[in-house]
């Protein structure tokens, strides 16, 4: 439930979860009882690799160790995902998790809508709430946020056992692709609803008819053009702002910005492509090669805005690769179980990769931990909704 919430909260759950996790999990691991259906994942051995190959480079870091391992700290939050699975041993579990998962995130949902309509809502802490309706944290991770929750609602809704509460899911839906899309101006949101409604458009096609589900993308983009001032807004900036970066070098916008983070980025990686720089030292190279061009932000920017250029630059091309191998694996354990989970987490797993490809949103913080726990909760009841694997060493 505190994803989404204030940053204290969230920080406080995942201590008091990994605490938990010592106690709840290890203990009878230590004590030899296997959960055989969690060995079958593919994902957390990847996931200690990865993690792994980044703390490699606090050896060879330009920073000091303390924020290199500040740095480390953020990318751990991909523990939180093999923790969540490990502690819901049941389908019934995996789904209690998630309506309360949903119960919180409806709450940011309708808080938002009243903040749209109006209405005063004493608990909306962020900074531009009034301006742009987010509750918690800011209008792009919102978005995100939203727009996946969106999907999780509507491919879910078959489990809930009453069919007012499958109205209300897909109430919920529609609330939240709405408020994705013409109210709030995140466009990494845009994408990912774009994403997700073509995903499951291309799921409602007969299979004789999928080959058009290419064309979803495309056709719900273009209506979306049409009819959401927000989007078309927002698309128009990123066409004029990426011409007046190309022209003029010009980064003194949203989109110019991110250009010459990623310029930047791959001029580092460039220069040390096996090695990288170390963990936390993305702001320290970033100056090096733009220095002289007297970017007011240059300070405070921590990550380059692009998940699979901060991994490059900090720990080389290889940890790139173990990035795209983890992704893959995350989908791969989100596709073991049945149907509604799978599309659940197909949807979950585009929205976190259009989110990266823009955005550095695994070692965010609030964006982060909600991509960690709702793909934790979705891989727990793909892999407790899969069929029961053979104990091994038993006679057929």
């Amino acid at each position: 439930m505190a994803v989404g919430l204030p940053m204290a909260v969230v920080s406080i759950s995942k201590a008091l979860l990994l605490l938990g996790a010592l106690g709840l999990v290890l203990w009878p691991a230590l004590r030899g009882q296997r959960d055989l259906a969690a060995a079958r994942l593919r994902s957390p051995p990847l996931i200690l690799a990865a993690l792994g190959f980044l703390a490699l480079s606090l050896f060879w870091t330009t920073v000091p160790q303390g924020e290199a391992l500040g740095a480390l700290g953020k990318h751990a939050k991909l523990l939180v995902i093999p923790v969540l699975v490990l502690f819901l041993r049941t389908r019934r579990e995996a789904l209690i998790a998630l309506a309360w998962f949903a119960g919180a995130q409806v709450f940011l949902l309708l808080s938002s809508w009243l903040l749209v309509l109006g209405v005063p809502v004493p608990w909306a802490t962020a900074d531009t709430a009034q301006v742009d309706h987010a509750v918690f944290t800011n209008y792009l991770g919102q978005s995100i946020m939203t727009a996946t929750v969106a999907a999780v609602c509507w491919h879910l809704r078959s489990y809930l056992p009453r069919a007012w509460m499958r109205q209300a899911a897909v109430g919920v839906a529609a609330l939240g692709l709405a408020s994705t899309l013409f109210v709030m101006p995140g466009r990494t949101g845009h994408l990912v609803a774009i994403a997700v409604i073509s995903l499951a458009l291309l799921w409602l096609l007969p299979r004789r008819m999928r080959f058009l589900g290419g064309l979803a993308p495309v056709v719900v983009a273009a209506l979306l053009l049409l009819t959401s001032d927000p989007m078309r807004h927002r698309a128009s900036l990123v066409v004029d702002e990426s011409m007046a970066f190309a022209e003029q070098s010009n980064n003194r916008s949203s989109s110019g910005e991110r250009l010459n983070f990623w310029h930047r980025s791959l001029q580092a990686i460039a220069e040390r492509p096996l090695s990288g720089f170390g963990l936390g030292s993305f702001n320290q190279q970033y100056r090096r090669f733009d220095a002289g061009r007297g970017n007011p932000i240059t300070f405070g920017v921590k990550n380059p805005h692009q998940e699979f250029l901060l991994w490059g630059v900090e720990a080389g091309v290889g940890a790139m690769l173990l990035l795209c191998a983890l992704l893959f694996g995350l989908y791969r354990d989100l596709c073991l179980g049945e149907r509604p989970a799978v599309r659940a987490g197909a949807s979950a797993m585009a929205a976190l990769l259009i989110s990266c490809m823009f955005n550095s949103i695994l070692f965010d913080a609030a964006i982060g931990d909600f991509f960690c726990v709702t793909i934790g909760l979705l891989m727990a009841l793909s892999l407790r909704t899969a069929p029961e694997p053979a104990p091994q060493g038993r006679a057929a």
